[in-house]
């Protein structure tokens, strides 16, 4: 980075640690995005973009105060220190209950994604090409109305100061895409998408993560699947056995696993825009969140996730927490203010989604670890089932309790085989039944990491970048279908 910028940044934080605060950050971020999308054979949108900023947290008298600004001169950090410490300073005055943080080692460190092929350095046609080329298989047939690929690539540079010391660069590149094709017949409209549905799926990688994708030779299998939908059975509403493939897997983790276990919510500290949770502290150590065998880590080393960093956005090193062991809850995501509150130590999971906003606990890459099981042995010993994949949509409540889930498609299991397909598939449940009634998960050879894009937060809402990894998972009397 800017070595100017490094020196009024080292200025600051000693400006900051004379005026006698408790401690203090500064967060320098620059931010690169590309988007392109090709829809039946055009090019629809394409955005190149760069924001860059100071983000600066003041604990004085144990209250926060932060303020941010695009103003990277010396006048134009120090106004913004000062608003800072001011915003602290009036916090102060009405504060009820004093922050503390946990103790950390200062850091001086660089971390930065490994990369193959920098991909804001591919000609831009070459993605066009690719993306033409994806969109003609998908749309080679008449009932498919909309054929959509698209091409996401993001890189984020930080460099954190702090006053105890702490001196930490990163880089992190990521990647990624997905297409979709829209089919209607009459009066019924379906769709089916890759990698996943509703977003991106990103790797944290070069261009050689989108290689990795294979949108052509996906394409004609996503067409013929949302083709078969038209004419497809409607999902039957019974109790059944239920086995969820990875990419809606890594949904059911987001939302009554992943959100649950963030300590700022279950403390009741940020009940904004998602609600709460279930998962209470009294709970720790306790608690029957699943079965035997339900594993679940936060993991923010995991190779190519987009959860995945050297140091979160207040210094703590990247960590694998247990959450869940053998259907136990054991352990949360948390902050150094959050973890104090319980006697624990940080998770490393503060961050914030750009250089205006402040930190908050969020996820890295919540995965429920792969089992001793194959998808097809799964198959083979369940007499009576459905196989469900993709996300079509979604509902839980502000607690993460009871949910209802869609899918975009479905296949029949009879007699430990799979049958026919099945449309507009869903299921419901109330999540330590859910996760309380699994009896097996595949292993390693059919574990996939997925990067989630659009994880929403806070208030003002933060957008961040998490993962998910998961394996095919089988449910023993789950409630699917509508009931009537």
């Amino acid at each position: 980075m800017d070595g100017r910028i490094r020196n009024l940044i080292d200025q600051t934080i000693k400006s900051l640690r004379r005026r006698g605060v408790d401690y203090a950050d500064v967060r320098w971020v620059k931010q690169l995005e590309e988007e392109i999308i090709v829809q039946n054979l055009q090019v629809q949108h394409i955005s190149h973009s760069t924001s860059e900023g100071i983000s600066i947290r003041v604990l004085h008298r144990g209250a926060w105060g932060h303020a941010a600004s695009s103003r990277l001169d010396g006048p134009g950090l120090a106004h913004t220190a000062e608003q800072a410490l001011e915003m602290a300073k009036a916090v102060a005055l009405s504060c009820q209950e004093k922050v503390a943080l946990e103790p950390v080692e200062p850091a001086r460190a660089r971390y930065a994604t490994p990369l193959e092929v920098d991909p804001f350095q591919v000609e831009l046609q070459k993605k066009l090409d690719y993306l033409l080329w994806t969109t003609q298989v998908l749309k080679d047939h008449p009932n498919i109305k909309t054929a959509t690929a698209c091409l996401e690539f993001y890189r984020t540079n930080k460099l954190f100061c702090s006053t105890e010391g702490s001196l930490i660069e990163q880089e992190i590149t990521e990647s990624g895409g997905m297409l979709e094709a829209t089919a209607i017949l009459n009066n019924e409209v379906q769709r089916r998408s890759y990698p996943t549905a509703n977003s991106s799926s990103l790797t944290q990688g070069g261009y050689e993560s989108v290689k990795g994708l294979d949108f052509v030779g996906q394409a004609s299998r996503v067409r013929k699947e949302a083709v078969s939908l038209l004419r497809a059975k409607e999902c039957p509403a019974e109790i059944s056995t239920v086995i969820l493939m990875p990419d809606q897997l890594i949904l059911q983790l987001h939302e009554s696993c992943g959100h649950p276990v963030e300590l700022d919510r279950a403390l009741g500290m940020e009940l904004s825009f998602a609600g709460g949770s279930f998962l209470t502290p009294e709970l720790l150590g306790s608690f029957r969140y699943g079965s035997k065998w339900v594993n679940i880590t936060a993991d923010a080393t995991a190779p190519s996730g987009c959860g995945t960093f050297g140091y979160d956005d207040e210094g703590v090193p990247a960590q694998r927490v247990p959450i869940i062991r053998d259907g136990l809850f054991v352990g949360y995501l948390s902050s150094r203010e959050t973890a104090q509150r319980i006697r624990r130590t940080s998770s490393g999971a503060m961050r914030a989604d750009g250089w205006n906003s402040m930190p908050i606990v969020r996820m890295t890459n919540v995965n429920l670890e792969p089992g001793d099981g194959t998808l097809e042995g799964m198959i083979r010993e369940t007499k009576r089932g459905i196989l469900m994949a993709t996300n079509k949509s979604w509902s839980i409540d502000d607690r993460r309790l009871n949910f209802q889930f869609g899918t975009e498609i479905a296949w029949e299991i009879r007699q430990g085989r799979i049958g026919q397909v099945l449309k507009n598939p869903m299921y419901t449940g109330i999540t330590p039944e859910f996760w309380g009634s699994c009896t097996g998960v595949a292993g390693k050879g059919q574990w996939q990491l997925f990067g989630v894009p659009n994880c929403a937060k806070g208030e003002p809402v933060q957008i961040m970048h998490v993962g998910h990894g998961a394996a095919p998972a089988r449910f023993e009397r789950v409630q699917v279908g509508r009931k009537r």
